[in-house]
Order: structure tokens, then C-alpha cells, then sequence
């Protein structure tokens, strides 16, 4: 029995209507996949001048720079982290991790049976190309300056897929902090000749280095000139002539106060205008990360109680 023309109308449109409805079908799916977000990786240079790519944002994470540990930390992804170098003691809730050694000298094997995503460590440590070559991502980051304290903030954020914002608000407040201290500074005190000793023997902090920078930002003259380079190993001598108004120092670089030879002559010894800082000041004040501003609030304090006249007792008034 033949279709009757009527019917042969109705299977067109039926067939006509399945298909626009397969296209529609088909549109919406593909629209949904183009407004889908990328499963794009996360790709940053470090300083070395590599571009190291990961899949994906990592979730575990070694580091073996202290400063790099407080970077993290500061972008609040501190649960990132499953391991750290044996210096690495802030915050308080790294020290319950994983030591894997230090810097120069890491446990290859520990860290790698922690199946880090990523390693984060300094330009200056060996171990690199050791971990690489067993397939571990590795990121090295040396902040030395100021402009490099902020420069790492924003590629630890762009590794941690963090948005662009994070790292601006976390460096405005230490650039903000640098600026109070120095505004804190009592005005006789401004222009004090400074010596920094970062470590025994001795090595000074330069103008250059981002101590120095701080120390400028404060108002005050480092004797330690850009010339002589960021940390420079000094002769004891070099700083009996410069003589320097106030000496700070970190407790680990004076080794039980041991003193050089000359430095009793010096007027900031003979004056008792020495700032030796303990363990924890000490990490704070030679640690090129977040806590700078926390730094330089302790080396205007610092300036200030050994620098500012003391007001004359009333009694002594004419």
C-alpha cells in the first residue's frame, strides 16, 4: 500500500524536525565546551631564565629557601607544602613538616619520597639538576633586592595559580610597613652611619643588597658601598676605619661575642650603640621575603633607641 501524499508530508516534517533538533543539540554542546574554562597548566621563568610547565597548579610542594617557605605561606597556601629545608621555621606550622636538609646540601631521597609536584629552591643550591633528572619539577627563585622580594611574590602567585592581585596586596603592605618605619625615625637620628653584619666574618650588608636598601629607605648611611657588592666578606680593619656610628648584627654571625681585633676602639662599641639581634629577630631582619616589613620596624627601633636624645630629666632643667 502506497504513502498517500499526506503522509509523505508527514514523515518530511518528522524527519526535518529530528534534524533541527539534533542541531540544536549539537550547538549547545559545543557552545557549553567553548565556555568551559581550559585545562590549561600554569607556566612560570624562574631565575634561572627556564620556563618550567606543570599540568596543573601544584598541591605539594618542597621548599628549600626560608624566604621562599614564608612567600608560600603569605599567599596563605602554606597547606601546600610537604616538605622544608632545616632553616624553614616560620610560621610556627612548618616546623611540624618534613625536614629534608638544607639548601646546599638537601636530602635527594627524602624529598623525592615526598612526591612533590614542585621543588622551590635558590639559584645557588646544587641540587637542581639532581632532582630534574629524576623527573621532579624544579623552580629557583633568589630574591637579593626589594624589587626582586616583589618580583618572586608574583611568580610564586602565578605557580600557585593564584589571582593577580595576591602578590600586589601582600607586597603593598610591606612596602607600606618600610615606609612607617622610616617615618618613625627621630629626626637627630636620621643620617646615622651604619654597619649590618649579616654573618661572621664579617660579612657586611652593601648598599645594594635589600638590607642596604632598607637601611636607605630609612634615612640612614650605610658604610658599606654599592661598589663593594650585595653581602661583601670585609677585613675586621676595613670597619675600624669606617668607624661607624651604630652597629647591627645578627646573635648567630658574633658567635658567643667573640670581637675582632680593633673593634674596641670603635665609637659605636665604646658607646654601647649595638643592636645584636636573637635567633628569631635575626631570621627576620636577613630573610628577603614578607617579613621585611616586620625588619625594618626592628632596625628603626633599633636606630631610634640607640640614636634619638633622651629627653633630660626634669630635675636637670636650668
Amino acid at each position: 500500500m502506497k504513502p498517500t501524499p499526506v503522509r509523505r508530508i508527514l514523515m518530511v516534517l518528522a524527519i526535518v524536525l529530528l534534524l533541527l533538533v539534533l542541531m540544536v543539540s549539537l550547538a549547545r554542546a559545543q557552545g557549553t565546551a567553548a565556555s568551559a574554562p581550559a585545562a590549561a597548566g600554569v607556566r612560570v621563568t624562574d631565575d634561572r631564565g627556564r620556563t618550567v610547565a606543570l599540568p596543573q597548579a601544584p598541591q605539594r610542594i618542597v621548599s628549600l629557601l626560608p624566604s621562599l617557605t614564608e612567600t608560600i605561606c603569605a599567599l596563605d597556601q602554606c597547606h601546600r607544602l610537604v616538605g622544608v629545608d632545616r632553616y624553614s621555621n616560620h610560621p610556627a606550622s612548618v616546623q611540624k613538616l618534613p625536614k629534608v636538609g638544607g639548601g646546599l646540601d638537601p636530602n635527594i631521597e627524602a624529598i623525592v619520597a615526598l612526591r612533590p609536584d614542585v621543588v622551590v629552591m635558590s639559584v645557588s643550591s646544587r641540587a637542581g639538576e639532581r632532582l630534574e633528572a629524576l623527573g621532579v619539577k624544579v623552580v629557583t627563585l633568589e630574591p637579593k633586592t626589594h624589587a626582586d622580594v616583589q618580583r618572586v611574590l608574583g611568580t610564586v602567585a602565578r605557580l600557585l595559580d593564584q589571582p593577580d592581585d595576591a602578590a600586589r596586596k601582600v607586597w603593598r603592605v610591606i612596602d607600606a610597613a618600610v615606609s612607617a618605619a622610616a617615618q618613625s625615625l627621630a629626626p637627630e637620628a636620621r643620617n646615622t652611619r651604619v654597619y649590618f653584619e649579616v654573618s661572621r666574618g664579617p660579612y657586611g650588608a652593601g648598599e645594594s643588597s635589600f638590607i642596604g636598601e632598607t637601611l636607605t629607605r630609612l634615612g640612614v648611611k650605610n658604610i658599606v658601598t654599592a661598589s663593594l657588592g650585595p653581602f661583601p666578606r670585609l677585613n675586621p680593619e676595613f670597619v675600624v676605619r669606617a668607624n661607624p656610628d651604630l652597629i647591627m648584627m645578627g646573635n648567630r654571625s658574633m658567635q658567643g661575642m667573640v670581637p675582632y681585633p680593633g673593634w674596641d676602639t670603635l665609637k659605636a662599641v665604646r658607646e654601647q650603640r649595638v643592636c645584636v639581634y636573637g635567633p628569631d629577630d635575626s631570621d627576620t631582619v636577613v630573610r628577603p621575603g614578607p617579613r621585611m616589613a616586620e625588619a625594618a620596624r626592628l632596625m628603626a627601633q633599633c636606630i631610634n633607641e640607640k640614636m634619638a636624645r633622651k629627653p633630660s630629666p626634669a630635675g636637670n632643667r636650668p
